[in-house]
């Protein structure tokens, strides 16, 4: 993915990327052999830390659950999509929200919190597998975007009043589109452009500005991080979530480190539903 290697990383660097891990031999009492971390240290299978950049897994994991969701849905997929629709969106009880990318790993865990939440859920997804599982998750709308005839006019079936706010994972011209059948003063939080992730060229247009012009929409770009104080009681609230089963999570599991690189390059071609993760 060209714009986050091209920002943390230099030729020859490792690989960036996040694991569950677990400690094997420790100095530190704050991390004793035998606990569970999350970390940011790239495709190893072994790493060295002085724990600065190690997140202890939550003490009140909930029985049961694999700690690999600790990079799904009780992780930063999780903490994404809370924020994204709380923080950002501002999403209220009886509003329609347009979630694209929606079989992935935030936007499966989008749209079921906006279910949560008492909204009307549309979904759009590159695969007829990947949309039915939109609709086990309970979206009230789901749509395979390769295959209809028109996108503006499946998004206006599928909510004929328009969408009071779009998550955002794809860019392009798509978005557009999408844009176009918002309701006036609607809200767009933008997590992704998974769609020029890859480009050697940057796209250039078409451009939305007069449709927000018009409108008067409001577009914000956001990570994660800028709630990490938020982190722990988001954390809990997204256990729970999975415990009482109102969170469904779906990993794409790939086996064998050395099946890293296909199983990225897998991703950004839409092979996952839900969470990608490789089992080391």
């Amino acid at each position: 993915m060209r714009p986050f290697s091209k920002a943390f990383m230099q030729e020859g660097d490792v690989m960036i990327g996040s694991q569950v891990a677990k400690v094997i031999q420790s100095k530190n009492p704050a991390f004793p052999v035998g606990s569970h971390v999350v970390s940011s240290c790239g495709w190893r299978s072994h790493s060295i830390s002085d724990g600065k950049q190690l997140i202890p897994i939550m003490s009140e994991w909930p029985e049961g659950v694999p700690l690999s969701l600790a990079l799904g849905a009780i992780g930063m997929p999780g903490l994404t999509a809370v924020y994204g629709l709380e923080e950002v969106l501002q999403l209220k009880k009886g509003e329609t929200l347009l979630v694209n990318a929606a079989a992935g790993a935030v936007g499966s865990l989008v749209g079921q919190i906006a279910k949560i939440k008492g909204c009307k859920v549309v979904g759009s997804a590159g695969t007829d597998a990947k949309v039915a599982f939109l609709k086990e998750l309970g979206f009230d709308v789901a749509f395979n975007y390769k295959t209809v005839s028109s996108l503006e006019e499946e998004l206006k079936k599928a909510a004929p009043d328009g969408y009071d706010c779009f998550f955002e994972n794809v860019g392009g011209p798509s978005s557009v589109i999408a844009m176009q059948q918002m309701k006036d003063f609607g809200r767009i939080a933008v997590c992704g452009t998974i769609s020029t992730y890859n480009d050697g060229v940057p796209q250039t247009g078409p451009y939305p500005h007069q449709i927000m012009i018009f409108k008067q929409l409001k577009m914000e770009g956001f990570l994660q991080s800028q709630w990490e104080h938020k982190h722990p009681e988001t954390l809990k609230r997204l256990a729970a979530w999975v415990k009482e089963g109102k969170l469904k999570c779906q990993e794409h599991v790939t086996k064998g480190f050395e099946n890293m690189p296909a199983a990225f390059m897998g991703m950004l071609k839409g092979e996952n539903t839900g969470k990608a993760i490789v089992a080391v």
